[in-house]
């Protein structure tokens, strides 16, 4: 254990390093970190939408696509991601920001709001035990939860965007990737499910 959680801990620093010192790192490869919207089990690969700013507290999921192959090695690698194509919320402008594979890019939504509740921790009443996205079809509303904003949102759209599948709606898991090579990680972080202090 002690020295898987070395590893973890190694790709958090190197990450931390790179972020806040903006120093090369040579032989020592690179890191990279984003949002999850797609995972292939069987191919072991993972795509996801790189965050261009390295903040926990305000990401911004705009870079490109990136697609890794996953370590052989489960001491290299995580739990398993999660894939949704919502990329941001925006309570304030009461826009969504989602990635249309049809047209492989951002697409940004404004929404009628229904409902709103704040500080809405994980283990509210309200969220805990449930699952979100809620698409209601016949009511033309859909809910979610952001975890990271506390922000438990009901809101409605215009009938078209209910052909789209529920995880249009659902924020996919982030993750980060060590790799020397492009597109092959040699260890692989599922930050939201991960505890690198958890012992």
């Amino acid at each position: 254990m002690g020295k898987k959680l070395n590893r973890w801990a190694f790709v958090a620093c190197l990450a931390g390093t790179l972020v806040l010192g903006g120093l090369g790192c040579g032989d020592l490869g690179k890191v990279d970190q984003g949002r999850v919207i797609a995972f292939d089990k069987e191919k072991e690969t993972v795509t996801f939408i790189n965050d261009v700013k390295h903040d926990p507290a305000n990401p911004d999921y705009s870079g490109a696509p990136m697609t890794f192959s996953l370590p052989k090695d489960p001491a290299d690698r995580g739990e398993d991601p999660k894939a949704g194509k919502r990329m941001k919320l925006d309570a304030k402008t009461r826009e969504i920001v989602i990635y249309d594979t049809g047209t492989q890019s951002m697409k940004k939504i404004t929404y009628t709001l229904i409902d709103q509740k704040e500080k809405v921790g994980k283990d509210d009443p309200l969220v805990k035990g449930k699952k979100f996205p809620l698409v209601e079809k016949d009511k033309k509303a859909i809910t979610i939860y952001s975890g990271r904003q506390k922000l438990l949102t009901t809101f409605s759209l215009p009938e078209e965007y209910f052909a789209l599948p529920d995880d249009t709606w659902e924020a996919g898991d982030e993750v980060r990737v060590y790799y020397k090579e492009p597109g092959k990680s040699l260890r692989f972080m599922n930050i939201t499910k991960t505890d690198i202090f958890k012992k």
